[in-house]
Order: structure tokens, then sequence, then C-alpha cells
């Protein structure tokens, strides 16, 4: 049968994006849909929203081609310090510090700043052949049809692909419209991201400071700039983020400390409730999911952004392979690998930042003695630290070509 054309990705966010550069440099016929008008997305301002892009994830954005577009505006991050206590009261006397230079393959991952990834997934897009960007329409229906999968546009216009793929975020209506179920809870607890200009420079050093509220991680901008991400009870997170700017400052200051000087606001102010959020399933018939539409975790390890990556990595590689070996690439044979390969990881990973945050996020006097102590023994260990830093640069684990720093 022929399609309109031959993978369809509801959601043009980040992961929606990259997935199609990478499947349109093997020459298929991409279409991703877009809720939001590109200008929206192209026009934005600095508001401190930022990633944290590991190594292995830097990779995968250099295969596609959109790397060089964003490492002139990126900071590389060299250390990780992570610290427990008090706010007011400073760290413990225990805490981890992970070093780049403890492994060869270089700086451990970048920050990279939403509004330029985004600027150069939007110009990429555009100059890729094989790439039709479809933005302001939404999905309201999607249907398996002979040989392949159709879906109705908001606009009334219709599309046949022979595999929708959904990178439409943690309400992923593409999902919902296939029947899986999400597994999840919230943690009452906010975060409220910001950007934070400070008068002493930060030498690439990524601190996550966990207090009994929620962890506060200040992670390093170019410049002498940092982005945080604090964590808060819901209550307190409210009310904190209807302060004034000078307020604001006021309650953070006790948190942030003094190590940086003098610290300020530049840009807006974002809250954004946190939850675990799990799809049941990565796959139905004719369809996959990506990214947050497949898992959303706590930010708690700074890795949520890296899983979808690798989402993205590994189901472009199980696309390929199969087209090359002749296969029908939506067939439910081959999305099978996909699942296998990506669902032991996120759930992995969405059990493991859930632990960390229960164990963290509070004032229990035996397990602040239990982590402070993993803590110190982690950190004195030089074969563990390493692989932790590891971990932290995405390096572990079964990585798809594209993160290996290979093409597909």
């Amino acid at each position: 049968m022929k399609h309109d054309c031959d993978i369809l990705i509801v959601g043009g966010g980040l992961s929606g994006p990259i997935l199609a550069l990478a499947l349109a440099r093997t020459g298929l016929q991409v279409a991703v849909i877009d809720a939001l008008q590109e200008k929206v997305r192209k026009n934005a301002d600095f508001d401190g929203r930022s990633y944290a892009v590991a190594l292995t994830s830097q990779r995968l954005l250099a295969g596609v081609g959109v790397w060089d577009a964003v490492a002139d505006n990126s900071q590389p991050i060299l250390e990780i310090k992570v610290t427990d206590g008090r706010a007011g009261e400073g760290p413990s006397p225990f805490f981890m510090h992970f070093d780049h230079a403890e492994i060869e393959e270089g700086p451990m991952g970048h920050m990279v700043q939403d509004r330029h990834l985004r600027r150069a997934l939007l110009d990429a897009v555009a100059a890729t052949e094989g790439v039709t960007h479809l933005s302001g329409e939404t999905v309201t229906g999607q249907t398996v049809i002979p040989g392949g999968i159709g879906v109705t546009l908001a606009s009334g216009k219709t599309l046949t692909g022979a595999l929708l793929v959904g990178a439409d975020g943690r309400g992923s209506g593409t999902a919902t419209r296939a029947g899986i179920k999400r597994t999840g809870w919230g943690y009452g607890q906010t975060a409220l991201v910001c950007a934070i200009a400070h008068e002493k420079p930060h030498h690439g050093i990524a601190h996550q400071f966990f207090m009994p509220p929620g962890p506060l991680a200040i992670l390093p901008l170019p410049g002498n700039v940092s982005s945080i991400v604090w964590s808060e009870s819901a209550e307190n997170a409210a009310a904190f983020h209807a302060l004034s700017d000078a307020e604001y400052l006021t309650m953070l200051r006790p948190r942030f400390g003094d190590f940086l000087g003098e610290i300020g606001l530049t840009g807006q102010r974002y809250t954004y409730p946190l939850s675990l959020s799990l799809a049941d399933r990565l796959i139905s018939d004719r369809m996959a999911l990506i990214g947050d539409a497949a898992h959303g975790v706590h930010p708690i390890a700074g890795q949520g952004l890296n899983a979808g990556m690798r989402d993205i990595a590994a189901l472009a590689e199980v696309i390929t392979d199969a087209i090359r070996r002749g296969e029908d690439p939506g067939s439910i044979a081959v999305l099978t690998r996909y699942e296998e390969w990506r669902r032991f990881d996120n759930t992995a990973l969405a059990m493991a930042t859930d632990a960390f945050n229960r164990l963290f996020s509070n004032d229990s006097a035996l397990l602040r003695g239990v982590r402070d102590v993993g803590m110190g023994v982690i950190n004195a260990l030089p074969g563990l630290r390493r692989s932790f830093i590891r971990e932290a640069a995405g390096l572990t684990g079964e990585l798809p070509r594209l993160m290996q720093g290979r093409p597909l």
C-alpha cells in the first residue's frame, strides 16, 4: 500500500524531531505533527530551562547533524558534587565528588539551554530532505489500516504511514488512543526552575544538594550563570512561586549558599509538578512510544531526557535494520525488539529515581546516617566512583550505534 510517508511522528518538542532527523538520514520519509506553531517554538527567549545532555546523547545529536549548532552555546559538565543537609545549615561532611578526568571519553556531558536546542532542531528539520514538519496541527484520531496506520488531524487532513510514533509527552494522546494505560504516582513535590547569575565562576561543576523537602540542583551554563531545579513540597513551591523576585531570592539564598558569591535571577521562573509516569507498554499495533510518552521520571538524576535519547537511538536502529532486511518496520515482530531493548532500562531508571527521592527527601535521622555513610563509601572507592561517572555519562548498558558515535 502506498502511504503518505514511511513514519508518522506525533510531537514536535525534542524527541520527535530528533527521531525524524535520524530516520531521514537513512532515506525514509517522515512527517512530524506538532501541536505548536513553529514561530512559537523558534522565537523563545532565554528562560533558564536547560538540559543535562549526557556524553552519549551528545553523540546522538552529532549523528543527526544538530550538535555543531549548539556546541558553542553549551557548557561542559566537568565535575558533579553531591551533598546532603538542611537549608541554612550547609552540607554534611559526607559527599560524593565525580570528576570527568576519571574517565577517558571526556566531559560527562554538557548543559544546553532549551532555546538553543529547539531552534537548532527546527533549523535542521527545515533543511533536511525527507522530513515534513506540520506545525499547529493536532491528531484527533488514529486507525490501524491494512499494511499501515492512519491519523486524522484537527484540520480535517488525513495521513497514512507504516508506523506511528508517539513523542507527545506524559499525557500522550497517541498512547491513550491505542488503549495503553499508565502506572505512576505523584510525589507531592514541585520543581521550581529558573536561572541564576552569580558573582563567581562555577568552573563547570554541577551541584546536587539534598534537603528534606527535595533536592536542589545547580547546573552550570555558559558564563557566570547556572540553571536551578529546586524541588520543594507542593505547598511550599506554590507559596515561593507567588513571591516577588526579591522575596524569591530571599528564600533561595539559604538553600543555595554563598559559594558562588552574590546571586540574582535572570530570565523567567517556572514550576513543574513532579511525578512518576510509566506507560504499561511501549508498543501497540503499528505504534511505538518514545521519551516522556513512554516514561516520565523524577529529575533527581537529570536522566529523563537522556533516557528518551536512548529510546530514539534504539528505535531508529531497529527500524533501519528491519528495512534493510526487507521487513515491515511497523510489524509487531519488529516493534517487539524495540520494546524488549528499552523496557527494562526505562523501568529500572524509574524505580531508581523513585528510590533515591524517597531515601533523600526526608529528615529521618536514621536514613540521613545511612545515606551519608553510603556517600562516603562511594566517594572513597575509585572503582565504584568511576562506575557512577560512567553511568552519568550514559556509557553503560547496550548502547545503540548512534550513541557509540557510529552511523545507522
